[in-house]
C-alpha cells in the first residue's frame, strides 16, 4: 500500500502540474495564439510535408479500439492473464481512448473556432479574425480546444515514459512532431497544443495507475 506521505506528494504533483496547464494556456491565449498563428500563416502557409504529417495520429483510436477488444475477447475466452506487456498494452489503448473521449466534450464545452477556416466555411482567426471561446456551442467549427491529436501522442507518450523507459524519446519525439505539424499547418493555436499535452499525460498515467498499479 502507498504510504500517506506518498500519496501527498502524487496530490502535490498532479495540484502543480494542474496550475501550470492553467497558467500556461492562459499565457497562450493572451500572448501567444495570434501572433504565432499568424505568422505561420504568413511565413508557412500550411506545407504539404507537414500538413501529411498531421494525419499519420489518425488511425490510432480504431487501433485502440480493436486493441482494447481483443484483450477482452482473450480474456473472457481464453482465460489471457496479460503480462508487463500486455498490461502496458492495455494502459496504452485505454489511454489513447480516454483522452479522445474527454477531448470531445471539452471541445464541446469550450467551443473555440479554429486558427483557419477548413471546414464548413467554419469562422477562424485568419479569415475572419474569430478568436475566444463560445461555451457548448456545438459544430465542427468550434471544436479547437483541446488539440484531439495531440492528447493521442501524450497518452502513448506518457505510458511509455512510465513503461518502456528506454524508448521514452520516441513517445516524446513522436508527440514534438505531432505539436509542431500542428501549429505549422495551422490546425491548432500553441494553446490547443499545450491544453492537449497535458490531457494526454494525465490520461496516459491515470491508466498505468488502474491496470498497472503503477
Amino acid at each position: 500500500m502507498e504510504t500517506l506521505p506518498k500519496r501527498n506528494r502524487h496530490a502535490k504533483v498532479a495540484i502543480v502540474a494542474t496550475l501550470s496547464c492553467i497558467f500556461l494556456v492562459v499565457f497562450a491565449i493572451i500572448f501567444v495564439d495570434r501572433p504565432a498563428s499568424t505568422w505561420s500563416h504568413e511565413h508557412l502557409g500550411r506545407p504539404a510535408i507537414f500538413n501529411r504529417l498531421t494525419h499519420y495520429v489518425d488511425p490510432l483510436p480504431i487501433i485502440a479500439a480493436l486493441g482494447a477488444a481483443g484483450a477482452a475477447i482473450a480474456a473472457v475466452f481464453w482465460s489471457w492473464k496479460p503480462g508487463e506487456r500486455g498490461k502496458t498494452l492495455i494502459s496504452g489503448c485505454l489511454a489513447l481512448l480516454v483522452s479522445e473521449e474527454i477531448k470531445d466534450q471539452l471541445k464541446y464545452s469550450f467551443g473555440r473556432p479554429w486558427p483557419q477556416t477548413w471546414t464548413s466555411n467554419n469562422p477562424s482567426w485568419i479569415a475572419d479574425h474569430a478568436y475566444g471561446f463560445h461555451p457548448f456551442h456545438g459544430g465542427d467549427g468550434w471544436e479547437s480546444f483541446p488539440s484531439g491529436h495531440t492528447a493521442q501522442m501524450a497518452a502513448i507518450a506518457a505510458v511509455i515514459w512510465m513503461r518502456v523507459p528506454r524508448f521514452r524519446w520516441i513517445g516524446v519525439a513522436l508527440t514534438a512532431v505531432v505539436a509542431i505539424t500542428l501549429w505549422t499547418s495551422n490546425y491548432h493555436f500553441v494553446g490547443d497544443i499545450i491544453a492537449g499535452a497535458f490531457l494526454g499525460t494525465a490520461c496516459g498515467i491515470g491508466m498505468v495507475a488502474v491496470v498497472c498499479r503503477q
